[in-house]
């Protein structure tokens, strides 16, 4: 049964063992661009642009009154010749990986705050990845996704028993992998690492 999320923290509810089928609405992020493996310096130099956005808008609605918070760090998935099914990219060259980064913005956030933080975050990066840094909508849609712990290395179990399930379940996978990162690589123990590892579905 595909759940229907109560809000935006029910969105990140997942257990390590169990597949969960739900459906994604719609929300807007800000994204940047970029390859090669998860984590390390690729992921570094990306940070100041997307957490400056971030950041800068949970204190521009804090100023209004708005509570919130910085959401978790995400990641689509797929490799330099286009393909997203996750065989070709796991036995891939890491190096051929290709991948968006982003990060929930508020509902609440109005256009000229967005705008006015977007122009900080570009503000922090290099002009090459300021060029990709940006806000746009993002719909998934139905999913599937399951918890990962551990290194990002170690993923390939965790995404058979996602797909495993998907599968169990009478439906197929689509479009981009897609990780959501609820731990930060630089602060947790690599064997303490939690991803939620999600993937939509059809059919």
């Amino acid at each position: 049964m595909i759940e229907h999320p109560n809000d935006h923290d029910d969105e990140y509810r997942v257990r390590r063992n169990e597949v969960r089928l739900l459906s994604i609405p719609e929300h807007r992020f800000v994204m940047v661009e970029g390859s090669g493996p998860a984590g390390g310096e690729a992921f570094e130099v990306r940070m100041p642009g997307l957490y400056g956005v971030a950041y800068g808008l949970r204190s521009a609605l804090k100023r209004r009154g708005v509570p919130g918070k910085v959401r978790p760090l995400e990641g689509l998935w797929w490799h330099a010749g286009g393909a997203t099914d996750l065989d070709v990219i796991l036995a891939g060259d890491r190096s051929a990986w290709r991948w968006t980064l982003m990060i929930v913005v508020p509902e609440e956030a109005t256009e000229e705050e967005i705008e006015e933080h977007l122009a900080a975050g570009k503000a922090k990066v290099e002009p090459e990845i300021a060029a990709s840094l940006r806000v746009e909508s993002f719909e998934e849609g139905k999913v599937a996704q399951v918890l990962h712990v551990g290194p990002y290395a170690e993923e390939r179990d965790s995404i058979e028993r996602l797909h495993a399930g998907i599968t169990e379940a009478g439906l197929r996978p689509r479009g981009r992998h897609h990780e959501l990162y609820l731990e930060d690589p630089r602060r947790a123990a690599p064997d303490r690492l939690r991803t939620i590892l999600r993937h939509p579905v059809e059919g």
